[in-house]
């Protein structure tokens, strides 16, 4: 690998301009997971207001399933689509784009990425006749040219915010195999609660659990909180859970408290919100919050209320210069980073290996490193000579109010008047000057 020049080489031919090499670039390595610390942060730096946000990843959303229900295509670009938005959605403001364009490209990468591939317009004509069933549009229709040219121009924003790391995961997959294991899979019982489970595990997707939880964590507490509404095989579920070392409680009670928020807040916007009393969801909702306080454990894992409150805001940044910084090694999550290095000369790497990203930051780190030496100097300082004093206004030295002799106010007569002028002195010798019986109240 070349490295680059150092900033700190000595200037040649009496030059006083230090050489600068190339600029170390950027780097950015994937980012499977996030937490709720780092989400709420990272809304806060973009200025979302919570209120309108929930309501564009709602729309969001249901929109990637309407248009996946009306195109057939498989739940895996569902959840492909859904990850890639949520993911959009933490890095952009929502003044920088529309809702709707950025969930259909996030479909449209998701069906490259799923090989069930759509063209642009396949995807904006489905999403036009979900909104106007009445009236149909051909996918060579005209309207369709001017935002076919957004969906693609997002696209590759999509594919920087995800730092190009394809992997997903898909918790259907790992659900239909928990069910059969505990409930076999010949039977009505078993098919029930699986399809009441699927239900769940669509209306997942509209909150953050997927960026945030494993496919074994969102599985089990799709299961467990399915027994729990259904009010059928929680000892079953119980039971399958210990058996398993994987199986962890506090993420699992994390994403089921994440789903009844979604459940009681937005009761209408889910599919089982219909199936379902809202009361079952907040009394199921108090329990496991009294399961918590018993315990002593967070709402939230890896969640510090006195960091979330004390943490600045996030701020662009400038890019390091080759002569002054190293290579900087951004998540995915920063896109302030990203902007910056598009606006300069700087190159932005694409790493899937954190580890192999740190190793070349830190070689490179070595070559942009300025060392700084201090020490203390004794330095005599001249002593000033002493202020002349300032004559007085008929060009007598002294300045004083009272007293004889220079230490007196100048008069007009020329003189300088005693204390005792008026009064006598203090031995009662004289009765001082008869022409000046107007005192010092002339002058001061």
């Amino acid at each position: 690998m070349t490295q680059p020049a150092n900033g700190s080489t000595a200037p040649s031919n009496g030059s006083t301009a230090l050489k600068v090499g190339p600029h170390p670039g950027f780097i950015s390595s994937s980012n499977q997971y996030s937490s709720e610390t780092r989400i709420r942060r990272m809304f806060r730096s973009n200025g979302c207001d919570p209120a309108r946000e929930d309501n564009y990843r709602l729309q969001g959303v249901q929109l990637i399933e309407n248009v996946r229900e009306h195109l057939k295509l498989p739940v895996r670009t569902f959840d492909t689509a859904c990850i890639y938005f949520h993911k959009f959605r933490l890095n952009f403001r929502d003044a920088e784009y529309n809702c709707q364009d950025a969930a259909l490209a996030s479909l449209f990468v998701a069906c490259k990425v799923e090989d069930t591939i759509k063209k642009s317009k396949d995807i904006l004509a489905a999403a036009y006749a979900v909104k106007n069933p009445e009236k149909p549009a051909p996918t060579d229709d005209k309207m369709f040219d001017q935002n076919g040219k957004i969906i693609i121009g997002l696209e590759r924003l999509i594919l920087e915010t995800i730092g190009f790391d394809f992997r997903t995961r898909y918790p259907q997959k790992l659900l239909v195999k928990i069910v059969r294991s505990m409930l076999g899979a010949n039977n009505d019982t078993a098919k029930q609660f699986y399809a009441t489970a699927y239900a769940m595990c669509i209306d997942m997707y509209k909150t953050f659990v997927p960026v945030k939880r494993t496919t074994f964590s969102m599985a089990m507490a799709v299961v467990e909180l399915t027994a729990r509404v259904t009010g059928a095989h929680l000892d079953k579920v119980e039971t399958f859970a210990a058996q398993r070392r994987q199986y962890a409680r506090a993420p699992v009670m994390e994403t089921m408290l994440d789903l009844l928020d979604l459940y009681v807040q937005h009761h209408k916007a889910t599919k089982l919100g219909a199936r379902f009393d809202l009361a079952r969801f907040i009394d199921i909702k108090i329990q496991l919050n009294n399961d918590l306080d018993r315990s002593f454990s967070s709402r939230f894992m890896h969640h510090c209320q006195k960091c979330e409150i004390d943490a600045p805001a996030d701020t662009a940044a400038a890019p390091p210069t080759p002569g002054t910084a190293t290579s900087l090694a951004a998540w995915p999550g920063d896109s302030s980073v990203r902007r910056s290095a598009r606006g300069q000369d700087g190159t932005m790497r694409f790493v899937f290996d954190p580890e192999a990203a740190k190793t070349e930051q830190d070689t490179v780190g070595t070559f942009f490193k300025e060392e700084f030496e201090e020490y203390e100097m004794e330095v005599e300082e001249p002593v000033p000579p002493p202020a002349e004093p300032r004559a007085g206004r008929d060009g007598h030295d002294g300045g004083g109010r009272g007293g004889g002799g220079g230490h007196g106010r100048s008069y007009r007569g020329g003189g300088h008047r005693g204390r005792g002028d008026r009064r006598g002195d203090p031995y009662h010798r004289g009765g001082g000057d008869r022409y000046h019986r107007g005192g010092r109240g002339r002058y001061h």
